[in-house]
């Protein structure tokens, strides 16, 4: 018996140095929860940008524009891409911020006034920065943004409509499709999917590009005694890891990781290594964003191209010392925790730079606004009378005196 269970002992070490994967695969999913605690940096962090995207978008759509205007109906057929509360229209949103938006009226086809908006010089000078950042000083990085996404999904294929929603955190340009994409046929075709939507393939795979943030910076990081790679963790102050959470979470650390860019089909989704390759996906993804933040909602569509298991946004609960939700803003923010340190960007993109003076005008058009200091210089309302006014005259005798467009 005893050399019986000797040399059953043997073979399994013998198994297990030639083969140490399937030890791994063994552990079982530890079912351990984290409780949620509040990070006032971190919320802070997402308020000061709640409504910078729907800033950002009407500014590249408005300035994109080769009148540089747009009538308020057409701005409001984007209102999917802005992620405004449903309660709040497009035309008060942009009457916020007055130093960034200029309300002006034209008449349509029934002699109608509309509300037209065009920027304002001072925003328009951001606007040109910010496309010189796009499209000379970092298109490549930017382009690389978008390849490294596809080279993430197990097809290298997304649907435009899932890129539409990452859009703004990838930095990509609005109009990206023509502006960006139709430049390098040689990288990316359109495809048409089963379900009639059309959708990006990237047709060159880049090794160079398939290495993780995490793998690149792995030379500044805590390394388990058997070299595997450790994310950087951080709870908020206050948090009070119980020892069983703590002793799961350092084992955790000590597993495989693998890189988010290579076929991970052999994976059992019920373990702990399967977990720690999900956290990977998504921890590449929030450094591939410009900002390291991305909403819940935009990513809980990506479990099929990414090939991920049923709930899989379960571990953004699961690893609070990795990634924060936040639920300003009357929705799920995830951001990356070691991104930040003290509510600032450890690494900035030029792109954040240039958000940055958005969120600035946004703040000082919000303030002047409340002390009533475009009450004098505001011509909408002043116009809409005039216009009213001129419609009368022309209504009354019948002869059109004068019709101008009020800029």
């Amino acid at each position: 018996m005893f050399h019986r269970r000797q040399s059953y002992n043997d073979a399994v070490s013998l198994a297990i140095y030639f083969r140490p994967f399937i030890q791994i695969q063994k552990r079982n999913l530890v079912n351990v929860k984290f409780k949620w605690v509040k990070d006032t940096l971190l919320d802070s962090v997402v308020s000061s940008s709640v409504h910078l995207k729907a800033t950002c978008t009407l500014v590249s759509l408005i300035g994109s524009n080769p009148e540089s205007a747009l009538p308020v109906y057409y701005l409001t057929r984007y209102r999917g891409q802005l992620g405004l509360p449903p309660d709040l229209k497009v035309s008060t949103f942009v009457r916020r911020y007055p130093n960034i938006f200029r309300e002006f009226y034209r008449p349509d086809s029934s002699g109608t006034p509309v509300p037209w908006y065009k920027l304002t010089p001072e925003v328009l000078e951001v606007y040109h920065q910010e496309m010189r950042c796009v499209y000379d000083d970092c298109n490549v990085d930017i382009l690389n943004r978008l390849q490294k996404l596809l080279m993430l999904t197990k097809e290298r294929l997304l649907p435009l409509h899932t890129i539409d929603q990452l859009r703004w955190d990838l930095g990509l340009p609005y109009g990206y499709e023509n502006e960006l994409v139709t430049k390098h046929p040689g990288l990316f075709s359109f495809t048409k999917l089963p379900d009639d939507r059309v959708g990006l393939k990237l047709l060159v795979w880049d090794d160079c590009l398939a290495v993780s943030h995490l793998e690149s910076k792995k030379s500044n990081l805590a390394e388990t005694n058997h070299g595997e790679l450790a994310f950087p963790i951080g709870f908020t102050r206050g948090f009070g890891l119980k020892r069983k959470c703590m002793e799961w979470l350092n084992e955790w650390q000590k597993l495989a990781y693998t890189s988010p860019y290579v076929d991970t089909s052999h994976l059992d989704p019920r373990t702990d290594v399967s977990e720690k390759r999900i956290v990977g996906v998504f921890h590449e993804l929030l450094h591939l964003t410009i900002l390291r933040k991305v909403e819940r909602k935009n990513v809980s569509n990506l479990r099929g191209p990414l090939a991920m298991p049923q709930k899989f946004t379960k571990v953004f609960e699961r690893h609070p010392g990795i990634f924060y939700i936040s639920k300003r803003g009357g929705t799920q923010t995830i951001v990356l925790r070691e991104a930040y340190d003290r509510g600032n960007l450890n690494e900035k993109h030029p792109l954040a730079d240039i958000r940055g003076k958005y969120v600035g005008m946004m703040k000082k058009g919000l303030l002047d606004r409340s002390r009533g200091l475009y009450k004098k210089e505001s011509k909408g309302s002043e116009e809409l009378r005039r216009w009213q006014q001129r419609r009368a005259e022309f209504n009354y005798y019948g002869v059109k005196q004068g019709w101008m467009d009020l800029t």
